[in-house]
Protein backbone atom coordinates (compact mmCIF):
# COMPACT_ATOMS: atom_id res chain seq x y z
CA UNK A 1 0.00 0.00 0.00
CA UNK A 2 1.34 3.39 -1.00
CA UNK A 3 0.37 5.91 1.72
CA UNK A 4 0.86 8.84 -0.68
CA UNK A 5 -2.02 7.70 -2.88
CA UNK A 6 -4.83 7.71 -0.33
CA UNK A 7 -6.45 9.83 2.31
CA UNK A 8 -5.05 13.13 3.53
CA UNK A 9 -1.83 12.97 1.51
CA UNK A 10 -3.65 12.55 -1.80
CA UNK A 11 -6.10 15.31 -0.84
CA UNK A 12 -3.22 17.66 0.01
CA UNK A 13 -1.56 16.89 -3.34
CA UNK A 14 -4.84 17.48 -5.20
CA UNK A 15 -5.24 20.82 -3.39
CA UNK A 16 -1.64 21.78 -4.20
CA UNK A 17 -2.20 21.13 -7.90
CA UNK A 18 -5.34 23.28 -7.80
CA UNK A 19 -3.49 26.07 -5.97
CA UNK A 20 -0.65 25.97 -8.51
CA UNK A 21 -3.14 26.29 -11.36
CA UNK A 22 -4.91 29.16 -9.57
CA UNK A 23 -1.62 31.04 -9.16
CA UNK A 24 -1.09 30.74 -12.93
CA UNK A 25 -4.54 32.19 -13.64
CA UNK A 26 -4.08 35.04 -11.16
CA UNK A 27 -0.65 35.83 -12.61
CA UNK A 28 -2.25 36.09 -16.07
CA UNK A 29 -4.81 38.51 -14.66
CA UNK A 30 -2.09 40.71 -13.19
CA UNK A 31 -0.01 40.54 -16.37
CA UNK A 32 -3.01 41.73 -18.38
CA UNK A 33 -3.97 44.57 -16.03
CA UNK A 34 -3.41 47.11 -18.82
CA UNK A 35 -4.81 45.06 -21.71
CA UNK A 36 -7.90 46.77 -23.15
CA UNK A 37 -11.06 44.70 -22.76
CA UNK A 38 -9.41 42.02 -20.62
CA UNK A 39 -11.69 40.36 -18.07
CA UNK A 40 -10.14 38.68 -15.01
CA UNK A 41 -10.50 34.94 -14.62
CA UNK A 42 -10.41 32.55 -11.69
CA UNK A 43 -10.88 28.86 -11.03
CA UNK A 44 -14.01 27.38 -9.55
CA UNK A 45 -13.66 27.10 -5.75
CA UNK A 46 -11.79 23.99 -4.63
CA UNK A 47 -14.67 22.88 -2.42
CA UNK A 48 -17.01 22.95 -5.42
CA UNK A 49 -14.63 20.85 -7.53
CA UNK A 50 -14.14 18.39 -4.66
CA UNK A 51 -17.89 18.13 -4.04
CA UNK A 52 -18.54 17.60 -7.73
CA UNK A 53 -16.03 14.73 -7.85
CA UNK A 54 -17.43 13.18 -4.66
CA UNK A 55 -13.98 12.84 -3.04
CA UNK A 56 -10.32 13.23 -3.79
CA UNK A 57 -9.45 11.44 -7.05
CA UNK A 58 -7.16 8.98 -5.30
CA UNK A 59 -10.04 7.71 -3.16
CA UNK A 60 -11.70 6.06 -6.18
CA UNK A 61 -10.88 2.48 -7.03
CA UNK A 62 -12.37 0.43 -9.85
CA UNK A 63 -12.11 -3.16 -8.65
CA UNK A 64 -14.66 -4.72 -11.01
CA UNK A 65 -15.52 -4.01 -14.66
CA UNK A 66 -19.08 -2.99 -13.72
CA UNK A 67 -17.96 -0.12 -11.47
CA UNK A 68 -18.42 3.46 -12.59
CA UNK A 69 -15.25 5.21 -13.59
CA UNK A 70 -14.35 8.49 -11.84
CA UNK A 71 -14.24 11.70 -13.84
CA UNK A 72 -10.76 12.79 -14.83
CA UNK A 73 -9.50 16.01 -13.32
CA UNK A 74 -8.12 17.12 -16.68
CA UNK A 75 -11.55 17.08 -18.28
CA UNK A 76 -12.08 20.80 -17.71
CA UNK A 77 -12.53 20.71 -13.93
CA UNK A 78 -9.80 23.29 -13.44
CA UNK A 79 -10.65 25.41 -16.43
CA UNK A 80 -10.45 29.11 -15.67
CA UNK A 81 -13.78 30.89 -15.94
CA UNK A 82 -14.53 34.58 -16.23
CA UNK A 83 -14.71 36.28 -12.85
CA UNK A 84 -18.27 37.55 -12.59
CA UNK A 85 -17.45 39.52 -9.42
CA UNK A 86 -15.44 42.12 -11.32
CA UNK A 87 -17.58 45.20 -10.61
CA UNK A 88 -15.55 48.08 -12.00
CA UNK A 89 -14.06 48.55 -15.42
CA UNK A 90 -11.56 51.00 -16.75
CA UNK A 91 -12.59 53.20 -19.69
CA UNK A 92 -10.73 50.79 -22.01
CA UNK A 93 -12.94 47.88 -20.83
CA UNK A 94 -10.34 46.24 -18.58
CA UNK A 95 -11.89 44.84 -15.39
CA UNK A 96 -8.74 43.77 -13.50
CA UNK A 97 -8.48 45.31 -10.02
CA UNK A 98 -4.87 44.86 -8.92
CA UNK A 99 -5.66 45.15 -5.21
CA UNK A 100 -8.26 42.38 -5.48
CA UNK A 101 -5.88 40.17 -7.47
CA UNK A 102 -3.11 40.78 -4.91
CA UNK A 103 -5.45 39.64 -2.11
CA UNK A 104 -6.32 36.48 -4.04
CA UNK A 105 -2.63 35.75 -4.64
CA UNK A 106 -1.93 36.20 -0.91
CA UNK A 107 -4.85 33.90 0.03
CA UNK A 108 -3.64 31.30 -2.44
CA UNK A 109 -0.09 31.53 -1.08
CA UNK A 110 -1.33 31.03 2.50
CA UNK A 111 -3.45 28.03 1.43
CA UNK A 112 -0.42 26.61 -0.41
CA UNK A 113 1.73 26.90 2.71
CA UNK A 114 -0.96 25.15 4.78
CA UNK A 115 -1.35 22.30 2.28
CA UNK A 116 2.44 21.85 2.08
CA UNK A 117 2.66 21.76 5.89
CA UNK A 118 -0.05 19.10 6.09
CA UNK A 119 1.61 17.07 3.37
CA UNK A 120 4.99 17.18 5.15
CA UNK A 121 3.47 16.29 8.53
CA UNK A 122 1.63 13.25 7.19
CA UNK A 123 4.72 11.99 5.39
CA UNK A 124 6.77 12.50 8.57
CA UNK A 125 4.16 10.52 10.49
CA UNK A 126 4.50 7.61 8.03
CA UNK A 127 8.30 7.76 8.23
CA UNK A 128 8.13 7.66 12.05
CA UNK A 129 5.74 4.70 11.93
CA UNK A 130 8.20 2.87 9.68
CA UNK A 131 11.10 3.70 12.01
CA UNK A 132 12.89 5.86 9.46
CA UNK A 133 14.57 9.10 10.45
CA UNK A 134 13.68 12.40 9.01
Amino acid sequence: MDPTRSGPIALAEYRLRWLDRRQEVLAQNIANADTPGYRPRDLRPFAEILARSGAAPAAFAVTQPGHLRPAREGAGAWRAVEDRNAAERAPNGNAVALDEQALRVADTDAAHALAMGLHRRYLAMFRAALGRPG
